[in-house]
């Protein structure tokens, strides 16, 4: 292991033991999805959150006391608001108190997608998915498949199952994905070259 490891290792180490050098775990280690939402769990002031999550380092959680996440719960690169800023203006503008505010309850097997903007006052799921770029400002029925702006059902959950799971069984590096052990894990260099063959005939950087 070099230094830069061993740095990693160590941050990784304060970070989620004591809530301690976060900023240079993050840019030695790339934290991956479930290191970073374990960290949330012990650091991150959830309401909670249950097991076998994940939640990239970009995603943005602007009232995490407001914020529930349930068990397998995947957030890749999302924006979850517990607040809408602009009562500000408009106490401002025309006076008076005003507030709003609301939590965001996410169940069961949810996952939400890169650029996805979840509204106040809204539950997800459970077996839900929300897709790349949706705006939710409604709660999302349990099993169903969600997109666009603002966003409305479009799919069962069950259904992009069953066709992902069809799609799987054509592809030429099949054998490479029902083969890991841990599916969360990154690509081999192995299955990355077969796909960027499949893709283009050539190899990777070729």
């Amino acid at each position: 292991m070099n230094l830069k490891s061993q740095l990693g290792a160590l941050c990784r180490h304060l970070a989620l033991r004591h809530g301690r050098a976060v900023g240079l775990w993050r840019r030695l280690a790339a934290p991956t999805g479930v290191q970073w939402a374990e960290y949330l769990r012990h650091h991150g002031g959830l309401n909670a959150m249950g097991e076998r999550c994940s939640v990239q380092t970009n995603v943005v959680i602007t009232d995490p006391a407001y914020t529930r996440l349930g068990h397998n719960v995947s957030l890749s690169g999302c924006t979850l608001f517990g607040h809408d800023g602009v009562v500000n203006m408009l106490r401002n503008a025309y006076g008076g108190e005003l507030d709003r505010v609301g939590r965001i309850d996410i169940r069961d097997n949810v996952f939400i997608g890169h650029q996805a903007i979840v509204m106040p006052g809204v539950t997800i799921g459970p077996d839900a998915v929300v897709a790349a770029g949706a705006v939710v400002t409604k709660d999302v029925p349990p099993g169903c498949v969600v997109g666009g702006v603002p966003a409305k059902v479009i799919a069962r959950t069950r259904d992009l199952h069953a066709t992902l799971a069809a799609q799987t069984e054509e592809l030429p590096w099949r054998a490479l994905v029902t083969g890991r052990t841990d599916p969360r894990a990154p690509a081999s260099a192995e299955l990355h070259a077969q796909r960027v063959r499949h893709f283009f005939g050539m190899a990777s950087g070729a």
